[in-house]
């Protein structure tokens, strides 16, 4: 999602939030990577997200038999057709749309980490993430209030 808009929003400021948003997912995807080679777990799932997740129910409730891309809000197979799909403002609308619903995700997931994690780098991560998402969330919702 980033990536798409990172290249087609039309807004600056939104095409900026998304580079930052990949920049900063990017370090934790390769983190949670490494957690899950050295658990011996696959390390990716189908769907249009490269997130590793294990293939067992371990991931706070989380159904991990099903693709990633339902399982992920805002990820759907439809979410990401309507976002490259979409031109102009309507590219920015999405996206800061779709990636609040799936900071949502993320961060409810963090906080089931938090909650009934024992990892301390896990829950180290999902500290950050809970912090770092839920200003995104802010930021995202206050740029779709400015378009109108």
């Amino acid at each position: 999602m980033a990536q798409i808009a990172a290249s087609k929003a039309a807004m600056p400021d939104v095409r900026q939030l998304a580079d930052k948003i990949q920049k900063a997912q990017s370090p934790e995807i390769d983190e949670m990577t490494g957690w899950l080679r050295a658990w011996r777990e696959p390390v990716s799932m189908s769907g249009p997200s490269s997130m590793p997740m294990p293939s067992d129910s371990s991931m706070g409730g989380m159904d991990m038999s099903e693709p990633m891309a339902s399982s992920m809000p805002g990820m759907t197979p439809e979410d990401m057709k309507s976002l490259k799909a979409a031109t102009g403002m309507g590219v920015d609308k999405t996206f800061l749309t779709l990636m609040i619903e799936h900071h949502k995700g993320a961060t409810q997931m963090a906080q089931t980490e938090i909650s009934d994690g024992q990892n301390t780098q896990a829950l180290r991560l999902a500290h950050s993430i809970v912090e770092s998402q839920t200003k995104e969330i802010q930021t995202m919702q206050s740029m779709l209030q400015s378009m109108g």
